[in-house]
């Protein structure tokens, strides 16, 4: 492998592995409260266009960190959802 596509996986590792710790939060803490559906969203758009662009240059490094982070961005975006959803229907404490 030469070394341009090797610099590319590792940078691909490193962006695609950053969103794991807070999809792990999230789960962990039962909440997405402070995360913004904009910047989510937004990403998710830019990660999608990105995705198409590594299939039409057919660069995998390019598609696979960007089909893991989208799944992980997906992941949070419907943490954000889930849990808003719990946090509207779930009375609060002590009130039964």
């Amino acid at each position: 492998m030469d070394p341009i596509t090797v610099l590319g996986m590792v940078a691909a590792v490193c962006t695609t592995v950053a969103f794991l710790p807070q999809v792990v939060k999230n789960w962990k803490r039962k909440t997405a409260g402070d995360l913004s559906f904009g910047t989510f969203g937004l990403f998710s758009i830019g990660l999608g266009l990105w995705l198409t662009y590594g299939v039409l240059i057919d660069n995998w490094p390019i598609i696979l960190s960007n089909l893991i982070t989208l799944i992980l961005n997906v992941a949070n975006l419907a943490q954000m959802v889930w849990y808003r959803r719990q946090a509207r229907t779930t009375p609060p404490a002590g009130s039964v």
